[in-house]
């Protein structure tokens, strides 16, 4: 059975770093999902589907993934660059500003 090991980016509606600390095993399908007829709704018998488990470090997904005897892949987060400013949010709004603001 094949897993995938990953650490998820950040949201993109968001500029915060919430849940993409810990590392996640999901696990590949192992067959094709079906169309039911009636409903037209997809559908699949495979339940490891379904599954996320959520690690603290990557060594203690692969030392589960190990010890289960799956064949995992891992992959690695993009780190993007810290936007800090020196002053923080109240910088918007500060009377002393060198330079015009506007929206």
């Amino acid at each position: 059975m094949r897993a995938r090991i990953y650490q998820p980016a950040r949201n993109a509606m968001q500029s915060g770093q919430a849940k993409t600390r810990l590392w996640y095993l999901d696990y590949m399908p192992a067959d094709a999902r079906e169309i039911d007829p009636l409903m037209g709704w997809t559908s699949s018998g495979d339940t490891q589907a379904q599954v996320r488990l959520k690690f603290d470090s990557r060594e203690a997904a692969e030392a589960y993934a190990r010890e289960m005897g799956l064949d995992y892949t891992v992959t690695e987060p993009h780190k993007r660059a810290p936007n800090v400013r020196p002053r923080g949010y109240g910088d918007n709004f500060a009377s002393d500003r060198r330079n015009v603001w506007t929206h």
